[in-house]
């Protein structure tokens, strides 16, 4: 079963150290994608704007700067509330937004019960799909090992280049 943990607020989108304008956004978190966090912010437009980044990234810029180069976060202090900035660059352009620290927070504290630090790998199923693709192929059915008709699934099964020792020599 998956889980979505998901957060509307209002974020502020900083045009200058004296002016921002509220920006919509939804932060969601999807457990069978694990290490990542989803924003995506509501400007006004038939299509909203997605951002996608590590949940980790997240978890640390609430408590110090971290990033470098697409996403930058950090925390700081405007008119003595927190809040979480984060810097985001696209090749369309640039945007510093400011976000309630406690609310972030509050979300982040939510994904991190749903899916502890540590144990994202074990919601991707990895070591289920390599035993998967690792064992033994499958023998083929008694009327192709008896000289009869393939099956369907006999066609998928054979090895299209047979191998280059052939019991008849040649």
């Amino acid at each position: 079963m998956h889980t979505v943990v998901e957060r509307e607020l209002e974020l502020k989108l900083v045009l200058s150290p004296e002016r921002s304008i509220p920006v919509a956004a939804r932060l969601s978190y999807r457990t069978e994608d694990p290490y990542a966090v989803h924003i995506t912010f509501h400007i006004g437009s038939d299509h909203p704007v997605n951002w996608t980044f590590a949940r980790e990234l997240l978890v640390e810029g609430v408590f110090r700067p971290c990033g470098h180069g697409d996403v930058r976060v950090w925390p700081t202090k405007v008119a003595g509330r927190g809040v979480v900035l984060m810097a985001l660059s696209s090749p369309d352009g640039d945007a510093l937004l400011e976000a309630p620290a406690t609310q972030v927070t509050a979300w982040l504290e939510r994904t991190l019960k749903a899916v502890p630090p540590g144990s994202e790998a074990d919601r991707l199923g990895i070591d289920a799909g390599l035993a998967e693709l690792l064992a033994p192929s499958p023998k083929l059915s008694p009327s192709l090992d008896q000289g009869g008709t393939p099956s369907p699934d006999d066609l998928w099964l054979r090895d299209p280049w047979p191998s280059d020792e052939s019991a008849d020599g040649e």
